[in-house]
């Protein structure tokens, strides 16, 4: 019996040290060279229209999403989906991702003034505050959601009764998605195929970013739906409601105009007849060029027309070994 506890003692030191190891490898991989222009410094600026909040200090990391401020309280930091352990079925506290995020975060705010900025509905079902947060660094003010996606320790998104920043946040988040930086350079959170659907009953109750055409756009009484692959059983589909057609952008008054354009799509997929992400609960959508671009186009391609596919840029590049502007306080 002595034998198996020192064994097992062993066995936990030696998972410590293992876990230890690979967070010091990744924080130093994020640390490793610095770019020319620091990101993360002018994402404030773009994040425009909120309605000003108090300022609180951060007293304490909750997790990579939440932080306790000095009233008490808590604030989600709505808008940034930080990784997580159950997004790989990892035991929690291990996944370096997420412990890289959490880092980062504390380095930014932890006892430091914040101030925040309303967008939407202010807290949640839990009594959280939800707000974007503002960080005074040196004479600047930095935008704290902005700048955990420009590292790459967040993907961005909205949900309903908080859509505010939208354009930002996935602005904030392309240069690290493009560079292949942080999560972006696992598979894990690779951008997915609308057109696989046999794939992704696997990634039910997940958020997931993806990437296809829709061959049908159909309007009931209620509700708007994307189609990518026609009217196929068990296909993967994009539904919102019609009073969020809001969502679709240019495309809000005429959504057929999508058919045959390349989109990308994120929210979190439920399994019903096939895999669907509902718009209006939570996600975005974006209208993409042909060449992986982002496109404000309102340009529909003939019934014949079909653009040819492309590997997004960001899926061919080296992965970034450190993320511009990285906060390394205190570590």
């Amino acid at each position: 019996m002595h034998t198996d506890g020192r064994h097992f003692r062993a066995c936990r030191s030696l998972f410590g040290c293992a876990l230890a190891f690979a967070c010091g490898v990744l924080l130093q991989s994020l640390a490793a060279t610095r770019a020319a222009e620091p990101a993360g410094r002018d994402e404030a600026a773009t994040c425009t229209g909120l309605a000003p909040g108090p300022a609180f200090t951060v007293t304490r990391i909750v997790d990579a999403e939440t932080i306790a401020l000095d009233d008490g309280s808590e604030l989600r930091l709505i808008g940034a989906l930080a990784p997580r352990a159950i997004d790989v079925g990892a035991e929690p506290g291990t996944w370096p991702l997420e412990i890289a995020a959490i880092e980062e975060l504390r380095a930014l705010v932890l006892a430091r003034s914040i101030e925040l900025g309303y967008g939407g509905e202010r807290s949640d079902r839990y009594g959280r505050q939800q707000a974007q947060a503002f960080v005074r660094d040196g004479g600047e003010r930095r935008w704290v959601q902005g700048h955990l996606l420009a590292q790459g320790l967040a993907r961005a998104y909205t949900q309903a009764g908080n859509r505010a920043c939208a354009e930002a946040l996935l602005a904030a988040e392309r240069s690290a998605r493009k560079a292949r930086r942080g999560l972006w350079a696992e598979a894990a959170y690779a951008v997915r195929s609308a057109e696989r659907a046999t794939e992704l009953p696997r990634y039910r109750s997940t958020f997931q970013v993806l990437e296809g055409r829709p061959e049908k756009v159909s309007q009931g009484r209620s509700f708007i739906y994307l189609n990518f692959a026609g009217s196929r059983p068990r296909a993967f589909s994009v539904s919102l409601r019609r009073d969020e057609r809001g969502l679709l952008g240019p495309y809000a008054a005429d959504p057929k105009a999508l058919e045959g354009r390349q989109v990308r799509v994120r929210g979190w997929i439920e399994q019903r007849r096939g895999p669907v992400i509902e718009l209006s609960r939570a996600g975005l959508i974006e209208v993409l060029e042909a060449e992986g671009l982002d496109s404000s186009l309102p340009m529909r391609p003939g019934p014949a027309t079909r653009l040819p596919r492309t590997v997004p840029p960001e899926q061919l590049s080296t992965p970034e070994t450190k993320p511009p502007g990285l906060v390394e306080t205190g570590r």
